[in-house]
């Protein structure tokens, strides 16, 4: 072992281990956090049925897995109690929703389609094939948040609203409706400070126009007959070649892709990302995206305000 190794494993590890501990309120709170975590996923099998709602029904695309299936549930359930429409999920597996958790989600929601990983897979070898996009392949195999862009879009037309799975809604999101009722523009989030993890000369650079702050991709619209694969694949293995990879790539990019651009933008009062106090108790905005150390409010309290007899 080397010292730099050494040091790795015996000092700069185990002090970010503490800080993150200490970030989420110490090992009693992250054990209650984990225990609301376990209530949360045995209390998705339960949830009610909602009554039948009037108007079309929204159409809403979003990534999951056995890990987050019923985070996805809540999601859904509480956009559409507050929403009153009915909702046409369009939910793709990362490879592990096999049927057991599949079911509650096509309980709450029948006219759920799911997108399995072989179809997925199919589709990128059609149209984004390793040869030809070396970096979005690679970056897909390991980087699942790219897969959140490529996975609704790749060979698709036609505006799509991308979802994350930590978001609960406690008011009637009537900017996502009107949205969805006439898109003309991309939509997105707005972020709890700017995370891109790439500088900001060489995202304007390479997308030929200055990037807006505060990007998030908790919510994102966007049209798929729009995006140039050619252009992403140019830009993943450029910002990977000169300042590595990120975990903010997926939003770098499309930050990237609505620079310069008009945009629909869902106010960051009412769609909040990392909600802090008072709000993380008071929960007046329309949503939270639980983002980092908040989610030790969505999992020990605030998944269980539409849903009072859960555990």
């Amino acid at each position: 072992m080397t010292p730099g190794q050494f040091l790795l494993k015996f000092y700069h590890t185990p002090v970010a281990q503490m800080r993150d501990s200490l970030r989420n309120g110490g090992p009693w709170q992250e054990r209650r956090t984990e225990c609301g975590r376990q209530a949360m996923e045995a209390a998705a099998h339960t949830l009610p049925r909602l009554p039948p709602a009037a108007g079309m029904p929204l159409e809403l695309h979003l990534l999951t897995g056995r890990r987050f299936w019923y985070q996805t549930a809540f999601c859904l359930w509480t956009l559409a109690r507050h929403s009153g429409r009915p909702l046409k999920p369009v939910i793709y597996d990362d490879g592990s929703l096999t049927g057991e958790f599949q079911a509650p989600l096509v309980r709450l929601f029948p006219a759920t389609r799911f997108v399995d990983r072989s179809a997925t897979v199919a589709r990128l070898d059609e149209f984004l094939p390793a040869a030809r996009y070396p970096a979005l392949r690679e970056r897909w195999l390991n980087y699942p948040n790219i897969r959140k862009l490529i996975d609704p879009h790749l060979g698709g037309t036609g505006w799509k609203l991308v979802l994350d799975s930590d978001l609960l809604f406690f008011r009637r999101p009537q900017i996502l409706l009107d949205w969805l009722a006439t898109p003309d523009r991309p939509l997105h989030a707005v972020d709890c400070e700017t995370s891109y993890g790439y500088s900001r000369p060489l995202m304007n650079e390479l997308a030929d126009a200055p990037v807006a702050d505060l990007v998030n991709v908790g919510l994102t619209g966007l049209n798929s007959s729009e995006l140039d694969w050619e252009r992403l694949e140019h830009w993943c293995a450029t910002l990977i070649a000169r300042e590595r990879t990120s975990y903010y790539l997926e939003q770098a990019l499309i930050a990237m892709l609505v620079a310069d651009r008009p945009c629909a933008i869902a106010p960051a009062a009412d769609y909040v990302t990392l909600p802090t106090r008072p709000e993380i108790r008071e929960c007046r905005a329309v949503m939270h995206h639980y983002v980092a150390n908040s989610k030790r409010w969505y999992f020990q309290e605030n998944w269980r305000r539409d849903f009072p007899s859960a555990p």
